[in-house]
């Protein structure tokens, strides 16, 4: 038994729990504030093990077979990650993605190794990707991810980083609230059910941008928070499991990330930023006397 490590990604489900002292500090916060930071992957987010988990569940169900087309919709985080995940275990990737796709953006996923379809459908957006992609995989004999709504989303942070949260504090003791932006929601929903099957004291807030309040029943616009805020509510959010919603603008996610790069030495990316923010409005507002923001994005400096 060594303490080497098969694969770089065995590290991504270490999740580990981190003090925010110095940002508590700064802001006088009146109580204790901490972060799970799932943001060690390539793709400088939660992703890259998810994308990686959800492979290897479908594989063990036999859904997805050995060298077995992939079909997945987007182009954001998940995508990229799903590319390099695919990759590596040997499945030929498909992304349906928007007509108007940026050219860099669209070299990127190239690069990365996946096949990209433009998506004409009607109605536009998701929808109309989701039934193009439907359609593809079985016309293919393909495996359709379908991350927004697949179950093996929640189940893998229901099995990883629900109870990484829980180790790291104490069974949950040193805390009270988490916090979670809304993206795909398998985040806020597996850390949700798995939390709340253990304990009976902590809270789930949900983050989303001001800007594009979905959950919140509120307006629909375009935000600067990267991978929260899809416009829509996905199939895997399960509402039962969230105490509150609380909507954080971009201003003020970009200005928490900067800020505890500064005084933690985090590379928080602003959608870490929005929790982050959201933790320490409900800690002043005195909602939570200790809340764990997770950190699913990172930036870089250099």
């Amino acid at each position: 038994m060594t303490g080497i490590n098969e694969t770089y990604y065995q590290q991504l489900t270490r999740c580990p729990v981190v003090a925010l002292g110095g940002y508590a500090a700064k802001h006088s916060l009146p109580g204790k504030l901490y972060a799970c930071l799932l943001f060690d992957g390539p793709t400088g987010t939660g992703k890259d093990a998810l994308a990686t988990a959800m492979i290897r569940l479908a594989a063990q169900r036999g859904e997805l077979t050995e060298g077995q087309p992939i079909i997945e919709t987007g182009c954001g985080a998940f995508a990229a990650a799903l590319a390099i995940a695919a990759g590596r275990s040997g499945h030929p990737l498909t992304l349906v993605v928007p007509p108007a796709l940026e050219p860099e953006r669209e070299r990127f996923l190239q690069g990365l190794g996946a096949r990209l379809r433009p998506c004409y459908e009607r109605p536009s957006g998701q929808e109309g990707m989701d039934i193009l992609a439907r359609r593809m995989a079985e016309e293919q004999g393909a495996y359709y991810m379908n991350y927004l709504a697949s179950e093996d989303n929640p189940e893998y942070h229901r099995r990883i980083t629900g109870p990484a949260i829980l180790k790291a504090t104490e069974g949950g003791n040193l805390i009270d609230t988490i916090v979670a932006g809304v993206g795909s929601g398998g985040t806020v929903t597996g850390v949700g059910e798995y939390v709340k099957a253990w304990t009976n004291h902590i809270r789930m807030a949900a983050v989303e941008p001001y800007e594009c309040q979905a959950i919140g029943g509120g307006f629909l616009a375009p935000h600067g928070i990267p991978n929260i805020g899809f416009g829509f509510v996905p199939e895997n959010y399960n509402p039962y499991v969230v105490d509150l919603v609380t909507a954080v603008t971009t201003g003020e996610a970009v200005q928490a990330a900067r800020e505890v790069l500064l005084t933690d030495g985090i590379p928080a990316g602003p959608s870490a930023g929005a929790t982050l923010y959201a933790a320490r409005t409900l800690l002043e507002k005195g909602k939570s006397k200790s809340a764990l923001c997770i950190f699913q994005s990172r930036q870089v400096y250099a």
